[in-house]
């Protein structure tokens, strides 16, 4: 990214904190002053007390900023825009001030279910990359798409016809990778304005490192403000779409065969 940042901590790390970093949890925030402070309560509850809680906030005009610095926790790292970039550039510059062996990513708004990052810690032993399903925050029915099954773990060509038509329930807040797939995932290509989740998905499934795990890592919540659009869109933004994730593939493997 090439815009300046301010960068800081909550506090200084008291000295008989362990300096090795295990779970950087990468967050981007804007206007997110609803809804973050539980979000932020549900992460640390699952964070040791090495791991990092790493949040660029996007320039937001509200008292998101504010609501992070309240925490005063030494996990937490806010790093704040000094214009908006769109939340794939902000959880990049995320990823890139990441320090920890697991990178996991995290929308504002969710709430995270208790026992989430051990549940994905045992799917990243044996993958580069895990994803995961979510539940609805206060019950209701999930979007359409059916979830992520296990058996999706060996299916890889199946997975990535699924990406291109638009079946395959790939998350970015239900996903996270290990720290030597960061070279792969990074820098996103810079023709992509949304859909990350896809791409992370995209360099998983190609690499043939990707493990689904049915059980929801988290409670997602539906609101005007969501990012990830919810209703249908059209025929016109469905077909740059498309092309556009044609595109990652191409990249994808380009970036693989270069390892």
């Amino acid at each position: 990214m090439r815009e300046s940042v301010s960068v800081g901590c909550m506090t200084s790390v008291p000295p008989h904190i362990p300096t090795a970093t295990r779970v950087s949890v990468c967050m981007a925030s804007y206007r997110g002053a609803s809804f973050i402070a539980e979000q932020i309560s549900s992460i640390l509850d699952e964070l040791d007390a090495a791991d990092e809680l790493v949040i660029y906030d996007d320039a937001s005009p509200d008292e998101t900023v504010d609501i992070i610095k309240g925490f005063n926790d030494p996990r937490i790292r806010l790093i704040q825009g000094t214009s908006n970039v769109g939340y794939v550039r902000a959880f990049e510059a995320a990823i890139g001030a990441s320090k920890g062996d697991y990178i996991f990513l995290s929308d504002q708004d969710d709430v995270w279910v208790s026992g989430r990052v051990g549940h994905m810690l045992e799917g990243l032993k044996d993958s580069a990359v895990v994803a995961t399903n979510f539940a609805m925050l206060g019950g209701g029915r999930r979007p359409w798409i059916p979830p992520l099954k296990a058996k999706m773990n060996s299916r890889r060509l199946a997975n990535m016809f699924g990406i291109l038509v638009g079946y395959r329930a790939y998350y970015g807040c239900g996903m996270a990778f290990r720290r030597g797939f960061v070279d792969v995932v990074t820098p996103v290509p810079s023709y992509v304005g949304e859909s990350h989740d896809l791409w992370i998905a995209i360099c998983g499934n190609l690499a043939q490192s990707i493990s689904h795990l049915e059980a929801p890592s988290l409670l997602r919540r539906l609101h005007e403000q969501n990012e990830t659009p919810a209703g249908f869109r059209s025929l016109r933004r469905i077909m740059a779409a498309r092309f556009m994730l044609a595109r990652l593939v191409l990249e994808a493997s380009r970036r693989l065969r270069k390892r």
